[in-house]
Formats: C-alpha cells, sequence, structure tokens
C-alpha cells in the first residue's frame, strides 16, 4: 500500500513539474505584442492586400 502511495506522489509531482515547466520555460519578457512583431512574422495570419 505504502508502494502505491509513493508512486501516486510521485507521478503528481512529475505531473506539476511539467506544468510548471511549460507555463514559465518561455520567453524572457513573454509574449510579443502586435506592435514589437516583425512585419513578415510566420504566423499564417491572413492579411488585407495592400494597394
Amino acid at each position: 500500500m505504502g508502494l502505491i502511495l509513493l508512486e501516486a506522489l510521485g507521478a503528481g509531482l512529475l505531473l506539476i513539474l511539467i506544468v510548471w515547466w511549460t507555463m514559465f520555460s518561455g520567453r524572457n519578457k513573454g509574449e510579443l505584442h502586435d506592435e514589437d512583431r516583425p512585419a513578415d512574422d510566420d504566423t499564417g495570419a491572413r492579411r488585407p492586400p495592400e494597394q
């Protein structure tokens, strides 16, 4: 019984570590704002044709 609880605790800690890693290991200053992005970004967003 103790071994099962130890495994469950280890799995829970691993889950928390993975979630923390994915949330806080990004850019140093967060995501770029629209005005900070270059004009030729690769987001796939459609732009209106230039006239």
